[in-house]
């Protein structure tokens, strides 16, 4: 009888220790995350606008009959761009269609509602796809270096294919959608001449 028990009690032992797992030098599944920037291997270049592909053959364009009453005239490379509310206007044919201004033209102030976009040395003001930097005492539209980061599109930007890699653009600047820090962005990888 007391064999028995010592049997009994083995075989408890044994079934209780292989019940649980052992746990000695196990890895420990913790993982360390870490922020990746992925980005294809896009080259920036000037593209001709010939090889552009729009995804959306036609654009929507919207005219006005006027402008807001408080617009004021900002004359660049003899044409008048008309200037409220934010928007840039230019006249065609008596109507009046919202534009993005070509880089050169000049404003006293920024528009409301501007983002500081730091690239290098240089601070870039960015409001709907228009960058501005400081210039003396106005801000002068420019074209963004290859290589700056924003993290929203404007509204009027446009899906296109080239060499069969999909980008964005907008006022002629080519934008690829990346990663950084963890939150989509995108960069500016080219210009369309």
């Amino acid at each position: 009888m007391i064999n028995n028990r010592k049997t009994f009690a083995l075989i408890g032992m044994a079934l209780i220790a292989f019940s649980f797992s052992g746990n000695a030098q196990t890895r420990s599944t913790k993982s360390k995350s870490k922020t990746v920037v992925v980005k294809t291997s896009t080259r920036s270049r000037v593209v001709p606008r010939k090889t552009v592909v729009y995804k959306t053959p036609k654009k929507k364009v919207t005219t006005y009959r006027s402008v807001p009453t408080n617009a004021k005239v900002i004359k660049h490379n003899n044409q008048n761009y008309y200037y409220a509310n934010n928007r840039y206007y230019r006249n065609y044919n008596g109507r009046y269609i919202a534009v993005a201004p070509r880089a050169g033209l000049r404003v006293s102030k920024l528009p409301v509602g501007y983002r500081m976009v730091k690239f290098g040395n240089r601070n870039y003001y960015n409001f709907e796809g228009v960058f501005y930097i400081q210039s003396q005492n106005h801000y002068e539209v420019v074209v963004p270096e290859v290589g700056t980061i924003v993290y929203e599109l404007p509204d009027g930007a446009e899906k296109v294919v080239i060499d069969g890699t999909v980008l964005y653009e907008y006022n002629d600047v080519l934008y690829e959608k990346i990663q950084y820090d963890g939150t989509r962005a995108y960069e500016v990888v080219g210009m369309i001449e």
